[in-house]
């Protein structure tokens, strides 16, 4: 098989539709744009939630409350499984994660989940562990240091 041989699944294409092709096709006259006006003409496109020149409906409601979504802290996740790359005893810190590409450096912190088995015994500094990630990194007798620096909250859009 070559490049050139490569072609999609049958069903998966189809024709595109021809427009203005005479009143018996079906697609002709205004092909399928409705009357005049502003929607009828090429290139002619008004974004989501534009009323015309009315105040919009979102300008129009009353904002009012607190939204606690611009004070929420966002960790980089490392799963267990990936922490087998390191040595038997090595001691794992967010500057090792980030080096071997584990962890987003654009993150806040890091926070260890408990997905995947780890097969060694480490010592682990992150920002947080979930309780599962928690009990088997001590039961293979490592240890799981929280680091001081409390993360920083996502910036507010």
């Amino acid at each position: 098989m070559r490049l050139h041989d490569i072609k999609p699944r049958p069903g998966s294409t189809h024709r595109r539709k021809r427009l203005g092709q005479g009143e018996s096709s079906g697609h002709g006259k205004t092909s399928g744009r409705g009357g005049k006006g502003q929607s009828a003409r090429s290139g002619s496109s008004i974004r989501p939630g534009f009323e015309g020149g009315q105040m919009p409906l979102i300008r129009r409601m009353p904002k009012r409350g607190f939204n606690n979504a611009n004070f929420k802290t966002y960790y980089a996740p490392v799963n267990l499984d990936s922490l087998n790359r390191f040595e038997d005893g090595a001691k794992v810190d967010e500057a090792a994660l980030i080096t071997l590409g584990l962890a987003n450096q654009a993150k806040a912190g890091v926070k260890i989940l408990g997905r995947g088995e780890l097969k060694k015994k480490l010592t682990v500094c992150a920002h947080a562990f979930s309780a599962t990630a928690r009990k088997q990194i001590e039961s293979l007798g490592g240890s799981c240091e929280v680091t001081g620096a409390q993360p920083v909250a996502a910036p507010a859009k």
